[in-house]
């Protein structure tokens, strides 16, 4: 009976999530706010409505049902936030996964991580940098996480592989990319860690990748970073750790090269300099957390209130095309932290609004 329950749940949870307008965030709100995904399911038409929006299309049972079952053939399995696996450190952020899916070694998500990321054209001397780094630190019992990219991301799997490895994917657990590196994903999947929180069958998009950055950042103590361009996803994977309060590493190279102009901005802005694993051993083991419990709640949404006809008003009246922080609104509105997030969830779940990156909002169809 028991799993039997646990499965009823993963199918309410699974059709919450892969409900259209549904985002990590109001997912998170929903089950602060009614508890179970079966009851939120039940509040999604009338949370609409008072959104000013027609209410989204449920996934089907049959949809969540056909997802475990696929999960089930590949040798996977859904991991939900607020399962007592789910990784601390990845659930200490505020858009953490609703759901992964994993394939392979399971415990390794309860070792002592850290993300190595890099440029995809990367020179042979980063390369090799990467499979040697990777290596040491696999030595010292400390797992390496990283996105299957080309150059750096692979060497670092390729090092690390025979220790401990975590491959973050940006489409669907079954779906291979690069295509060159078919035979590494599926040696991960058996020696190492395959997690994916797009569906099965997802191919990545462009679209994918920042969500893939941010799982990454959020499952390590810390991110070395070696060779990176101006501007590009590593950096991005770097400053995601910076704002969840992660150590940012980066290995140093030629002012010459422009691959090695992203590191050596990220070191002149005050990111440790890595030289060989000792120094990143050194960084993390300040903050090591592998036996410190998260104080945070799975769902931390304010406690449910809901608005009146003239509290939306003010916050409504308050959102327009520019993005613009919640606490902003909070502040303007007069309003507590309850009433702000409901109405914006409302909204969101009528189609009207979009969430942006540090928590800012922006409505969909302003009148201009």
């Amino acid at each position: 009976m028991a799993d039997t329950g646990r499965e009823t749940d993963a199918i309410a949870r699974l059709r919450l999530i892969r409900t259209p307008q549904i985002g990590p965030v109001s997912y998170a709100q929903l089950l602060a706010r009614y508890g179970t995904a079966a009851a939120a399911l039940d509040a999604l038409p009338h949370l609409a409505t008072r959104g000013g929006g027609a209410p989204p299309p449920i996934a089907p049972v049959a949809l969540a049902e056909r997802e475990l079952a696929h999960a089930a053939r590949l040798g996977a399995r859904h991991l939900f936030l607020g399962d007592p696996d789910y990784p601390d450190l990845l659930a200490e952020l505020d858009d953490a996964p609703p759901v992964v899916m994993l394939r392979g070694r399971t415990e390794l998500l309860g070792r002592t991580t850290i993300a190595m990321v890099g440029a995809r054209n990367a020179s042979a001397a980063a390369c090799r940098f990467a499979r040697q780094l990777a290596a040491e630190l696999g030595q010292d019992d400390v797992t390496i996480v990283s996105g299957l990219a080309r150059g750096v991301d692979t060497a670092a799997h390729i090092g690390s592989i025979a220790t401990g490895t975590i491959g973050v994917i940006a489409g669907g657990i079954d779906v291979v990319y690069p295509p060159e590196n078919a035979a590494l994903q599926d040696r991960i999947a058996s020696e190492g860690l395959l997690i994916a929180e797009q569906p099965p069958g997802t191919e990545p998009r462009a679209r994918h990748f920042p969500y893939r950055n941010r799982i990454i950042a959020g499952l390590a103590l810390g991110t070395v970073v070696v060779e990176a361009a101006p501007k590009s996803g590593s950096l991005i994977t770097a400053r995601l750790a910076g704002e969840l309060g992660r150590e940012v590493m980066a290995v140093p190279g030629s002012p010459l090269d422009p691959r090695a102009q992203g590191c050596n901005g990220l070191i002149r802005d005050g990111a440790t300099l890595v030289q060989n694993a000792a120094d990143v051993l050194e960084s993390i083991r300040p903050i090591d957390r592998r036996i410190v419990r998260t104080t945070r709640t799975p769902f931390a949404a304010p406690p449910p209130a809901d608005a009146t006809d003239v509290e939306r008003r003010d916050v409504v009246g308050l959102l327009g095309p520019v993005p613009v922080a919640i606490d902003e609104l909070i502040r303007q509105s007069g309003h507590g932290p309850a009433i702000v997030q409901t109405v914006l969830l409302e909204l969101e779940l009528a189609g009207r609004l979009e969430r942006h990156a540090g928590g800012r909002v922006a409505l969909l169809d302003f009148p201009g």
